[in-house]
């Protein structure tokens, strides 16, 4: 498989500048593979673990929680609001997390918005806590 340029960079800097063979996430319009010579696109990223298979053939997993992502003129550019490694990913913090959410979630009372934001931690920990383990 012929490679291509991908660079991703959050607002914590340049986290990855390379060729790679393929990317896979998860888009507000489900999964997406990009490949060598995809057609230009742009969307924006949901939250998903993310697959880069490097030009050597490493595939690298990560949590990919939102941003936006374009392929232009077969340069691919990802711009998440948060990515994490899969080894760097702290899974005690993350079981915490799920735990915190969930405790929330059992509440009763809660407005809307506080469910909405307790959905969204909890699925941004299962989202970290399934990355790490792969």
């Amino acid at each position: 498989m012929s490679a291509f340029h991908l660079q991703i960079v959050s607002m914590d800097g340049l986290i990855y500048d390379g060729n790679v063979q393929k990317i896979m996430l998860r888009t507000i319009d489900g999964d997406v593979a990009i490949l060598n010579r995809h057609t230009n696109y742009c969307t924006a990223v949901a939250m998903g673990t993310a697959h880069v298979l490097t030009e050597d053939g490493k595939d690298r997993s990560a949590a990919c929680i939102g941003g936006m992502l374009s392929m232009m003129d077969n340069e691919c550019r990802l711009i998440p609001t948060t990515w994490e490694w899969s080894d760097e990913i702290d899974v005690e913090r993350a079981e915490s997390a799920k735990k915190r959410a969930e405790e929330t979630l059992a509440k009763s009372g809660l407005d809307k918005v506080a469910v909405a934001r307790a959905q969204a931690k909890l699925y941004r920990a299962l989202v970290r806590i399934g990355t790490a383990k792969q």
